[in-house]
């Protein structure tokens, strides 16, 4: 409806234009609203105090230029002026009540657009350490970029979702290294753990299945390990020394292609479990991008190269720095560590370097709100590159704080004390888990409250969006109970009986769906649709409450069944994008 009111009011622009009644100008954009009170229409457009300020003239007069130009249509009922210059639109009972036609005859497809234009996006989310399983902080992030994702196809564009693998660095070195002391355990070695070794349960997991695949090839005593390392419980100001050596001597005792093994069963076991996890969770990936790869091509290096011949690295006792300073960050960050080794904001360079060497119109990234110093780095290392770096999005996403009868689950992963993604869904469902994810913006604090979850009352918002769709289900079974049906082609017929306040708010807000998408999806704010289908939900509860479905008089029950099938249709489009089942009964 926005659209043809903006065809409209462009088709008059230009016969006023032609006719010399407005300057010859070039027409700006349109701009159609939704009108906050209904006392103004419909619809409203500020176009005339837009072209007022480049034609000097008076706002109230090119708006009534324009509305007599506006060429006559079944749609409008009336169009009005207000205030300075806006323009009113009244849309006619009979346009209102299309939308109902509209939803039965494209189901699925209701709500979908083309306004992408099949332009290309990389949307990269979650995108953890792969050292252990992802906890509940992770869940937010994952929710958030698959229903960006699911609403950026849904509106036109063409989505590539990726998760970058960390798989080589530090990080995955102390995870094999946590995982091979956890080995010498369980072969019956006295070892001490480090402090700022990963602790957790799944790490002597992997432990058991390293020793059930190997036995004791990866063997050795605590004397060989420790021989030049203190057998001390190293203090926290020198633990990551201490567990440095450790990584170092693992791979001089085992050598290069045994230390593999046990990092690419670590890597692997940690992969798979993240991949089944969010896939159960409803996150799905189109590709997962390693690291390592990026440096086994060389692609970092000739990332490195890129920056040395850009002038915007220069060496510092034995390692190369990126002059970030130059460009707003607090200080300078080395790509080349003196010992030789990239650093893992190298690896982002070359990383990011990749995506848009892949053509992306649009790359879309999804990081913690704790990488919001990151971003300018990654941006001026892309310019300097002679990339255009506004092609690049960070969507930051705050922390979830986990409560459980009203205390604060507290989480660290390297101590193991969190509780995994995979608990939270066995705990409360996928579902309330995804839906709960994304009621807030992603840039606000969030408050995670199992208990309300757990609610079978409209305080829980999931519940009563769900059970909207299966209380319309309930309709059709109690229908078909009595030996009666739904005719779709009397229901249609009779809409125009369809008078009551309860069902034009709901014909108002099914006309509203496909500019929900549209919005929620450019602006990348998924909470909007999940507060309209709140909304709707409680719109259709309310209705339910105050009208019978299934009455005498047939036109006007076969109108009220044909409305609440819309209703239902809507709500299922608008879950299926969430990743959220659609129950028919609860």
């Amino acid at each position: 409806m926005k659209y043809h009111l903006k065809k409209n009011i462009e088709i008059a622009l230009i016969s006023a234009i032609k006719q010399g009644k407005i300057p010859n100008v070039n027409i700006p954009k349109i701009r159609v609203e939704r009108t906050k009170n209904k006392v103004y229409g419909d619809f409203a457009s500020n176009i005339a105090m837009t072209l007022a300020k480049t034609t000097s003239i008076n706002p109230f007069k090119i708006a009534s230029i324009i509305v007599k130009a506006i060429p006559k249509t079944d749609v409008i009922d009336k169009i009005d002026i207000a205030g300075q210059g806006f323009i009113n639109f009244t849309l006619s009972s009979d346009s209102k009540l299309q939308v109902v036609k509209c939803i039965l005859a494209t189901k699925d497809n209701f709500g979908k657009s083309y306004v992408g234009k099949g332009k290309c996006i990389q949307v990269e989310f979650v995108s953890a350490n792969p050292t252990g399983p992802l906890h509940v902080g992770h869940g937010r992030s994952a929710v958030y970029g698959s229903i960006i994702s699911n609403l950026l196809e849904t509106i036109g564009f063409k989505v590539h979702r990726e998760y970058y693998v960390n798989d080589s660095g530090r990080q995955v070195n102390i995870l094999a290294i946590s995982v091979w002391l956890r080995y010498l355990d369980v072969c019956g070695e006295n070892i001490i753990f480090p402090s700022s070794a990963y602790r957790g349960k799944y790490v002597i997991d992997i432990a058991k299945i390293l020793h059930a695949n190997y036995g004791d090839e990866f063997f050795y005593s605590t004397l060989e390990i420790f021989t030049d390392i203190s057998f001390e419980q190293p203090d926290d100001s020198n633990g990551d020394v201490y567990i440095d050596d450790l990584i170092e001597k693992a791979k001089q005792l085992l050598g290069q292609s045994e230390y593999r093994k046990i990092f690419d069963l670590c890597l692997n076991t940690i992969l798979l479990d993240i991949s089944d996890d969010l896939s159960d969770f409803g996150s799905y990936y189109d590709e997962w991008f390693s690291e390592l790869s990026l440096i086994e091509s060389g692609a970092v290096n000739k990332a490195i190269k890129k920056l040395k011949c850009a002038n915007v690295l220069y060496q510092k006792d034995g390692a190369w720095w990126f002059k970030s300073t130059d460009f707003g960050d607090e200080k300078d960050r080395v790509v080349v560590r003196d010992n030789g080794q990239t650093t893992y904001f190298a690896s982002d360079i070359a990383y990011h370097l990749n995506k848009f060497q892949r053509g992306f119109d649009e790359v879309i990234n999804i990081w913690g709100s704790d990488h919001h110093g990151y971003i300018p780095r990654i941006k001026a290392s892309l310019a300097v590159m002679n990339q255009d770096e506004s092609r690049l999005k960070v969507l930051l996403v705050q922390f979830a704080v986990l409560y459980r009868g009203g205390d604060k689950v507290v989480m660290s992963t390297r101590s193991g004390e969190f509780v995994t993604l995979r608990e939270l869904r066995e705990e409360i469902g996928k579902d309330a888990a995804r839906f709960f994810y994304v009621m807030h913006s992603a840039e606000q604090h969030m408050d995670f409250d199992l208990e309300l979850t757990k609610l079978k009352n409209k305080d829980n918002p999931v519940y009563y969006v769900q059970y909207a769709h299966a209380r319309i289900c309930r309709v059709f079974r109690r229908l078909a109970d009595s030996d009666l049906i739904w005719n779709r082609t009397i229901g249609e017929t009779n809409l125009g009986k369809l008078v009551e306040s309860h069902e034009r708010d709901l014909l108002t807000m099914l006309a509203r769906y496909p500019e929900i998408l549209e919005f929620a999806a450019l602006k990348h704010m998924p909470h909007i649709l999940a507060h309209f289908l709140t909304d709707l939900s409680g719109a259709f509860h309310t209705y339910y409450n105050a009208h019978n479905f299934i009455i005498n008089d047939t036109k006007l029950s076969q109108a009220r069944l044909t409305l609440v099938v819309a209703v239902r249709q809507v709500i299922a489009n608008g879950l299926t994008i969430m990743g959220i089942s659609t129950l028919e009964s609860m």
